[in-house]
C-alpha cells in the first residue's frame, strides 16, 4: 500500500471516530504515565557510561564477582596513635564486626540476632560480602601471632622432650646409672630451653616486642601500624589502605556483586544506620571515638555506591522539576508563537506521546538514566512541531466539514511529515555506535518517541481537531475564561510585533531573505567557510567524563567523597586481575611482585610515602599476605603463609580454587586523560609468564577509556559523517532523486560545523550527552530542512514563481517551523534549571546550537534552492571564492581549508 493512503486512512479512522480514538490515547498516555512513575527506576550507575561488552568492563565483571563489588568507604577521622593506642581501636573492632553482620568475640555484645537493629539487618541480607578495617586487620594481626607464640611454645616443648628423651636414651645405651640417665636428660632439655630462649630474646630485639602482643598492647599496636624510621604517627606506606595518614583510617565495606539498585540503597541505609547506633544504656552513639581531639574524630560514609545512590534520587526529583517548568514554560511559548484555534493541542499530542514512551520504557524494565530525562524536552519538541505543522497543513484546507479538512490536511502534509520524522530517526539512531551505553540508550528512546509522537498527531491529533470543530465554541465558565486570556494573550503579541521589537525582527528577516535570494553563491561560501572552521576547531573541544563532574555538586555525598579524596589523596582503586592454573605457584608470585613493585617505582611510589606524593600506591594485593619483598618464596613458605591467612582477609585477594588473583593499586585523584597516562603505563608493563594471563579491571580504568573515546575528534567526525550519510539514504529511499534528497542536506551539513563553531567560541566542555550534538543538530536541523524543502516543490508545482513559491513557504510552513523550533529550542533551554551539570550543559548548549541551527537553516535555504533550480549548486562555493579572490590584493589571498 501507498505509505500517504495508509496515512489518510489512519487520520480518516481517527476524525471520524474521535470520541473512542481520544479516550483510548487518554486512557495508555496516562497509563503509560502512571507506570513509568511506578515503576521506572532511577539508575546512575558507571554502567550508563562505559558499556558492558569491552574487554575491561569483562574484566571488572570477572573481578566483582571473585571478590566483591564495590566498597562503601567509612573515613574515620583521628590521630593515628590515640585511635589505635586507646579504647577507640576496641569501638572501631565492633562497628567492623557489626557491619558485616557479626558479633565481635572478646567484647560486649552490641546486637542480639533478630533485634532488629541495623547490624542484625545487615547480618541478615547478606548483602555484605566482607569488612576490611583496622580494628579487623589488628585483631586478626594479634590473633595470629598468638597462634603463632602458642604452636612455638608447643614446638619448643615437644623439642625439650625429645632432646631429654633422646639424651637419657643414649646414656641408657652407654650403661650409666638411672641418676645419670636422667641428668643427661635434664641437662639436654635445659640446653634446649635455653636455646630457644635465646632465640625467642633475638627476635624480640628484632621486632621490638618484649610482652605478649594483645589488641590493648600499645606496644604491639604500635610497631605493626608505625615506621619509626619516619616517625611515631607516621603509617607503614603497605598499610596506606587501612591508615592512608597520620590523621585518618579507612573501613570499607565490600558489597555482594548483582545487588540490585533498591538492594544496594537498602545496604548504604543500613551501613549509615550503624555508625550512628545508640547505645541502649545511654542513648549514646555506641561506636562514638572518645579521643578526636583537634583531628575530629568523627565517621564519614562515602564511596562511589553512596554517591550513585544519591545520584539516582536526584534524578528523580530532577524529571519532575523539568516536567513542571517545560508544560509552563512551553504552554507559554505556544500561546504566544501560534497563533491559531486549539493552539495548545500541539504540547497535550506531544505530553500523550511522551506518557507512552516513558510507558514503554516502564514495560521494558528500562533503568531511568540522566540521558532518559534529557529526551523529555527532545520529545516534547519534535511532538510538537509534528503537530503544529498538521494543525497548520489542516487550517489550511478549504473543506468545510472539519473531518474532511483534517483528511485534507493529511493528504497534503503528512507524507512530508512523515519523511521528515523518518529523517530525523534515522539521525538519531545513530547515535548507536556511541561508546557510551547511556547515549545509545537515550538515542534509541528517541527513536522510539518520534514513533509515538507521529502517530499520537496522525490519531489523537486528528480526532482532537475534528471533534473541536464540530462542536463549535464552547461555553463553559472554564472555556470562556481561556478564551478570554488567550484574547489577552493575542492582544499584548500584535503590540509587541507592532512595535518597535516587531519593526526590527521583520526588517532583520526580510533582509536576511532578500541577501539569500539575491547573492546565493556569497551566502553559500561564507556558510562552508564558518562550518569548515567549525569542523577543524572541534578538534579542541574538550571532553568531561568523569562522574564526579557530572552530577549536583551541592550533593552531600559527593562532597563527602569529596573529602575522602582530600584526605587520602585516592579516587578510585585500578586492578590487575590475575589467572593462570595456580597462582600461588611460586613462578606466578614472584612475577606479580615484580610488576607490583616496578610500576610502583615508574609512577613514583616509595616505601613510606602515600598517593599523596606519587600517582599511584599499594593495595590489599596477594604478594602482601606472603610479605616476599624482594625474595622469591617457595611453594612449601607461600602454602604456610595462605594457610596461617584468615579466610577472611585472604577472600579479597585470591579465589578458594587459587586460579585467579588479584593485584589492587589505590590511584590519586587527577584528570581522566593524565589518569589514561597511568593506565596505559601499567598496561604496558603486563608481560605475564606463559600459561597466565593479567587484565587492568575497574572503575577508573573503565572511566578513563570511555573519556578517552569520546575525546577522540576521529570519533565524532565519524558519528557526523554516519548521520549526514544516513539521513541521506533515508531521503533518496522516499524520493528516489539524488538531487531532490541533496538539497535539504546541504543546510544540514552546514550547520553541524556552525554547531561546533559556536561551542567552541562558548568554551564549554562537552560531556557524554552534549558529545551527541552533532546528531542532535543533524536530526532535529534534518526536520526544518525537509518540511520547508518540500513545501517549496509544492508551491512550485503549483505553478508559483520562484520568488513567490519562496515567500508562499516561509509564510505557511516557515511560520510553523519558527514556531515548533523556538518551542523544542525553549524545551531545551528549560534543562538549564536543573541541578546536574550534565544536564544543564547540555540543555543550554544545545539551545543555543539549535537557535544558530534554526536561523542558519531559514537563511541558507533560499539561497540553496534557488542554485539547486540553477544547476549550479555543486560549483556556487567554488565560484563565490574566486569572485571574492578577485578583490582581494594578491599578496593577502589565502584559500580556506578545502577550497582553491
Amino acid at each position: 500500500m501507498n505509505p500517504s493512503l495508509y496515512f489518510e486512512r489512519v487520520v480518516r479512522f481517527a476524525a471520524t471516530r474521535p470520541i473512542v480514538v481520544l479516550a483510548v490515547t487518554a486512557a495508555l498516555a496516562l497509563g503509560g504515565g502512571a507506570l513509568a512513575a511506578l515503576t521506572l527506576h532511577p539508575s546512575a550507575g558507571t554502567d550508563t557510561l562505559a558499556g558492558r561488552s569491552s574487554p575491561t568492563a569483562k574484566a571488572t565483571a570477572d573481578f566483582h564477582r571473585n571478590f566483591g563489588d564495590e566498597s562503601i568507604v567509612i573515613l574515620v577521622r583521628e590521630h593515628l596513635p590515640e585511635l589505635v593506642g586507646s579504647s577507640d581501636l576496641g569501638r572501631l573492632i565492633e562497628l567492623e564486626y557489626c557491619l558485616s553482620g557479626q558479633r565481635a568475640p572478646g567484647f560486649p555484645q552490641v546486637f542480639s540476632p533478630g533485634d532488629g537493629t541495623a547490624c542484625d539487618q545487615l547480618g541478615r541480607s547478606k548483602a555484605v560480602k566482607a569488612v576490611y578495617g583496622p580494628g579487623t586487620f589488628l585483631k586478626k594481626s594479634v590473633d595470629e601471632v598468638r597462634a603463632g607464640i602458642k604452636a612455638q611454645a608447643l614446638q619448643t616443648l615437644t623439642s625439650i622432650q625429645t632432646a631429654g628423651a633422646a639424651a637419657a636414651q643414649a646414656a641408657r645405651k652407654q650403661g650409666l646409672p638411672r641418676a645419670q640417665q636422667l641428668a643427661a636428660a635434664q641437662a639436654a632439655a635445659n640446653q634446649t630451653q635455653a636455646l630457644a630462649r635465646q632465640k625467642q630474646t633475638q627476635i624480640a630485639v628484632q621486632t621490638g616486642l618484649t610482652s605478649i602482643p594483645a589488641i590493648d598492647n600499645p606496644q604491639f599496636v604500635n610497631k605493626v601500624v608505625f615506621d619509626p624510621m619516619l616517625g611515631n604517627d607516621v603509617p607503614k606506606g603497605r598499610f596506606s589502605y587501612l591508615f592512608p595518614n597520620p590523621n585518618a583510617a579507612l573501613i570499607q565495606v565490600r558489597l555482594q556483586p548483582g545487588l540490585s539498585d533498591a538492594q544496594r540503597k537498602h545496604t548504604i541505609a543500613l551501613v549509615e544506620q550503624a555508625v550512628k547506633l545508640p547505645d541502649p544504656a545511654t542513648g549514646q552513639p555506641r561506636f562514638a571515638l572518645a579521643f578526636g581531639g583537634r583531628h575530629g574524630g568523627t565517621y564519614t560514609v562515602t564511596g562511589l555506591p553512596v554517591v550513585i545512590a544519591g545520584v539516582a534520587d536526584k534524578i528523580t526529583s530532577e524529571i519532575v522539576k523539568l516536567l513542571i517548568a517545560a508544560l509552563l514554560i512551553m504552554l507559554a511559548t505556544l500561546a504566544i508563537v501560534f497563533r491559531t484555534r486549539l493552539r495548545l493541542l500541539p504540547l497535550a499530542v506531544a505530553l500523550a506521546a511522551a506518557g507512552l514512551t516513558f510507558g514503554a520504557m516502564a514495560l521494558a524494565g528500562v533503568s531511568l538514566t540522566m540521558a532518559a530525562v534529557a529526551v523529555l524536552p527532545v520529545l516534547i519538541g519534535l511532538g510538537v512541531d509534528y503537530a503544529i505543522q498538521f494543525q497548520t497543513r489542516v487550517d489550511e484546507a478549504d473543506d468545510t466539514d472539519r473531518a474532511e479538512a483534517v483528511v485534507a490536511g493529511a493528504r497534503a502534509g503528512v507524507p512530508t511529515i512523515a519523511t521528515a520524522a523518518l529523517a530525523t530517526g534515522v539521525g538519531f539512531l545513530v547515535l548507536a555506535l556511541s561508546p557510551v551505553p547511556m547515549v545509545r540508550g537515550f538515542g534509541l528512546l528517541l527513536v522510539l518517541g518520534i514513533v509515538l509522537a507521529l502517530a499520537c498527531t496522525l490519531t489523537a491529533g486528528a480526532a482532537a481537531l475534528s471533534l473541536g470543530h464540530r462542536r463549535g465554541p464552547s461555553k463553559s465558565p472554564v472555556a470562556a475564561a481561556a478564551r478570554g486570556a488567550s484574547e489577552l494573550i493575542d492582544h499584548g503579541w500584535r503590540r509587541l510585533i507592532g512595535g518597535t521589537l516587531g519593526r526590527i525582527l521583520g526588517s532583520a528577516g526580510s533582509r536576511a531573505l532578500l541577501i539569500s535570494r539575491s547573492q546565493p553563491q556569497r551566502v553559500l561560501a561564507v556558510g562552508l567557510a564558518l562550518a569548515v572552521l567549525g569542523w577543524a576547531l572541534d578538534t579542541q573541544t574538550h571532553v568531561v567524563s568523569d562522574i564526579q563532574r557530572l552530577v549536583p555538586q551541592d550533593l552531600t555525598e559527593l562532597r563527602n567523597l569529596k573529602t575522602l579524596e582530600r584526605e587520602t589523596g585516592v579516587s578510585g582503586e585500578i586492578d590487575v586481575t590475575v589467572s593462570a592454573r595456580d597462582v600461588t605457584d611460586p613462578a606466578v608470585v614472584r612475577w606479580m611482585t615484580s610488576y607490583q613493585q616496578g610500576v610502583l617505582a615508574q609512577l613514583g611510589y616509595r616505601d613510606g610515602t602515600n598517593c599523596r606524593s606519587s600517582k599511584i600506591c599499594p593495595a590489599l594485593s596477594l604478594p602482601a599476605l606472603f610479605n616476599s619483598g624482594t625474595g622469591a618464596p617457595d611453594a612449601t613458605a607461600i602454602r604456610a603463609r595462605l594457610a596461617s591467612v584468615p579466610p577472611y582477609f585472604s577472600q579479597a585477594v585470591i579465589t578458594p580454587d587459587h586460579r585467579e588473583a588479584n593485584l589492587a593499586f589505590g590511584i590519586k585523584q587527577m584528570p581522566l586523560d593524565e589518569q589514561q597516562k597511568v593506565i596505559d603505563v601499567m598496561r604496558k608493563r603486563l608481560d605475564p609468564p606463559p600459561g597466565v594471563s593479567a587484565r587492568l579491571a575497574g572503575l577508573p580504568v573503565l572511566a578513563s577509556e570511555a573519556n578517552d573515546k569520546l575525546a577522540s575528534p576521529a570519533r565524532r567526525l565519524l558519528t557526523l559523517l554516519a548521520g549526514l550519510l544516513a539521513v541521506g539514504l533515508a531521503l533518496f529511499a522516499v524520493f528516489r532523486r539524488a538531487e531532490r534528497a541533496a538539497v535539504p542536506l546541504v543546510p544540514i551539513a552546514l550547520a553541524t560545523g556552525w554547531s561546533s563553531l559556536l561551542l567552541f567560541v562558548m568554551r564549554v566542555p562537552l560531556n557524554p550527552l552534549s558529545a551527541t550534538l552533532g546528531a542532535l543538530v543533524i536530526a532535529i536541523s534534518t526536520e526544518f530542512s525537509v518540511l520547508l524543502c518540500e513545501r517549496y516543490r509544492q508551491e512550485r508545482e503549483a505553478g508559483h514563481e520562484e520568488q513567490a513559491a519562496l515567500e508562499r513557504t516561509y509564510r505557511s510552513t516557515g511560520a510553523a517551523v519558527l514556531a515548533s523550533g523556538v518551542t523544542a529550542i525553549i524545551g531545551f533551554g528549560v534543562l538549564g534549571i536543573s541541578d546536574i551539570a550534565m544536564l544543564r550543559n547540555f540543555g543550554l548548549v544545545t539551545a543555543v546550537d539549535l537557535t544558530v541551527s534554526l536561523l542558519g537553516v531559514l537563511f541558507v535555504l533560499p539561497a540553496v534552492l534557488r542554485l539547486a533550480e540553477r544547476g549550479e549548486l555543486l560549483t556556487a562555493p567554488r565560484q563565490a571564492w574566486r569572485a571574492i579572490a578577485e578583490k582581494i590584493p594578491a599578496g593577502r589571498r589565502r584559500s580556506p581549508a578545502g577550497m582553491t
